[in-house]
């Protein structure tokens, strides 16, 4: 990457493969990578899990937007979201600010057997996990559509493939 260019923001459902492809495409482009649950966990000082349960979701959201707001547009960095980022207005807006907005984008069954291979998902503690994020992903999907500039599928793709098509697709766009 060259001095001038956008961040890469990463969006996507829970299982999608937004930090593992994160973590690749910092190796690849060498750009500082930054993930929102990480920051909002970091400030809390508690894991994910433990801020759904001891602060509530709503909590978890506004440490979500604040985070955003925080990140500077000016410096190209990669950017990782939460699955909700998108739910609501005022992220879409701060995603669109940060730079190319990246959906990454599998089946409904994929994430769900992703997504489950930690036990700790929240949003999933529920009798049905599959219905769950069926219906997480029906709701979600029209504000993934309304941000993204690129979509790439990952339900077949590495971690790896997924990053050399994020920047493939980059390599066309005037903006980056």
């Amino acid at each position: 990457m060259t001095p001038g260019q956008q961040s890469i923001v990463l969006i996507g459902m829970m299982g999608a493969g937004k930090s593992s492809v994160g973590r690749c495409l910092q190796r690849k482009t060498g750009l500082v990578c930054f993930d929102t649950d990480e920051i909002v966990s970091a400030r809390f000082g508690v894991s994910i899990p433990d801020i759904f349960s001891k602060f509530g979701e709503e909590a978890f959201r506004q440490a979500e937007t604040a985070a955003l707001a925080e990140l500077d547009p000016v410096v190209p960095a990669i950017v990782v979201t939460g699955g909700g980022v998108v739910l609501r207005e005022e992220n879409r807006q701060h995603l669109k600010r940060l730079g190319v907005v990246v959906w990454l984008e599998a089946e409904a069954s994929t994430l769900l057997e992703r997504a489950s291979r930690r036990g700790n998902r929240p949003l999933l503690q529920t009798e049905d996990p599959s219905r769950t994020i069926s219906e997480m992903l029906q709701n979600r999907r029209p504000l993934y559509t309304e941000v993204a500039d690129v979509r790439v599928n990952t339900t077949n793709c590495s971690h790896e493939e997924v990053a050399d098509t994020v920047l493939a697709s980059m390599n066309g766009r005037s903006s980056i």
